[in-house]
């Protein structure tokens, strides 16, 4: 077993949400990006990044660590969606707790002053362990090695008022996968 050469700058876990009505690829009502941070810059910690129509249609950033938040605007996330590098957005301040199993269904739920919200994975599939270095993707300068754990469902309610939209189903490098998914064991790599 061989150390990976690239300096590590984020391990944990980055479940996501992405809902639509309809099979285009490309107009989901719901994005949520759920991240539990285990080691990072800006320290450990939760935070979720959702943009909804239960939102609005703005993004709405919950965390309990906003130092960390704001290092992932500014890196990882940032990277991934480039909307979500705006540090002029407002962060709310959030606790957060998990149950469930991955063998049936996994759940992340956060409390604000004025909101509960609830993310719910179901009917788990295969998992698949993904690997890239740094500078691999033209779009993408981090590296990233990942469990991906596709999911055939999804629900996300705040306040108790489900999200509009259901999970569907993609493959990726010939396997089933989905525009929902568990991610585990997720770490981000930076070129030394």
């Amino acid at each position: 077993m061989a150390a990976d050469p690239n300096r590590v700058i984020i391990s944990g876990e980055n479940p996501f949400i992405r809902l639509s009505e309809v099979d285009d690829g490309a107009n989901f009502t719901t994005n949520a990006s759920f991240w539990r941070v285990l080691f990072s810059p800006g320290g450990p910690g939760h935070v979720l990044f959702l943009k909804s129509e239960l939102t609005g249609g703005a993004w709405k950033i919950y965390t309990d660590n906003i130092g960390m938040t704001r290092w992932m605007q500014g890196s990882v996330q940032g990277m991934l969606n480039a909307e979500l590098k705006d540090t002029s957005l407002p962060v709310f301040d959030a606790e957060f707790s998990r149950s469930g199993d991955m063998r049936d269904a996994w759940t992340e739920r956060l409390t604000s002053f004025n909101e509960e919200i609830v993310l719910t994975w179901y009917q788990p599939g295969e998992p698949m362990l993904f690997h890239n270095n740094p500078n691999s993707d033209p779009t993408r300068y981090l590296g990233l090695c990942t469990l991906f754990v596709p999911c055939g469902g999804a629900q996300l309610t705040v306040n108790g008022v489900a999200a509009k939209g259901r999970a569907w189903p993609r493959e990726r490098e010939g396997r089933p996968f989905s525009t929902c998914s568990l991610a585990f064991a997720e770490s981000w790599t930076e070129a030394r």
